[in-house]
């Protein structure tokens, strides 16, 4: 038997920053609530370290704040920060939607269908997790053509900002994304109209700009 690797300190990092992120998304762990290096490394059977490095990065894209020697907590969901960070993310869409147009095949376009069927369903159902995966999924399909690994950095770091209001909008019932607008951004990538499909990116995620004025 070959020798094991062992898990490298980067790969507990992540793991810590994911599990904590997905939380505070989520809402388990709610806005306000203070968070302790010690209790989130024991529930996720990792020492304090990665739990700490994980801190730093989620203070520094806005899901927590701290106050050295005194507190680490989730931070309150701010209309300002989603509007900003709803900007930043439309802008990184709207970059990879204008490469990837014309890489895309057909599979491609039928795997954004496939996900915006799940997208609609769960969204009929309650289901935010799922809805907000298919969601994912959809986007991704531009993303991963594109092959811009900055933009899509770029995207991940501010949409859990965004996801944190959506979430909360689906719960009090509300509908944050369209099936019927990923209808439109499909048909015009199937059509390889770039220009109709930047369109239709940028008013998705103006929409989510808007979510974050009426809050």
């Amino acid at each position: 038997m070959e020798a094991m690797q062992p898990v490298r300190r980067t790969l507990l990092r992540d793991r810590a920053y994911e599990a904590i992120r997905d939380a505070i998304v989520a809402g388990d762990i709610e806005p306000g609530a203070v968070v302790r290096d010690a209790e989130l490394a024991e529930r996720l059977g990792l020492s304090r370290a990665p739990v700490r490095e994980a801190f730093a990065r989620l203070v520094d894209e806005g899901l927590l704040e701290s106050k050295p020697q005194s507190y680490t907590r989730v931070t309150p969901v701010i209309a300002s920060d989603v509007r900003d960070a709803a900007a930043v993310v439309g802008a990184m869409h709207e970059l990879v939607t204008r490469v990837a147009v014309p890489r895309l095949f057909a599979a491609d376009i039928e795997a954004m269908r496939a996900a915006n069927e799940r997208f609609a369903a769960a969204v009929r159902a309650g289901d935010v997790d799922t809805a907000l995966r298919a969601d994912d999924e959809l986007h991704d399909v531009l993303v991963r053509v594109s092959g811009n690994r900055a933009a899509a950095a770029t995207a991940a770091r501010y949409t859990p900002l965004i996801r944190r209001l959506e979430r909360r909008r689906f719960g009090e019932g509300g509908n944050c994304r369209s099936a019927g607008l990923h209808d439109r951004l499909i048909e015009s990538c199937a059509a390889s109209d770039v220009d109709e499909a930047v369109r239709v990116t940028a008013e998705i995620w103006r929409g989510l700009a808007e979510l974050a004025d009426s809050d």
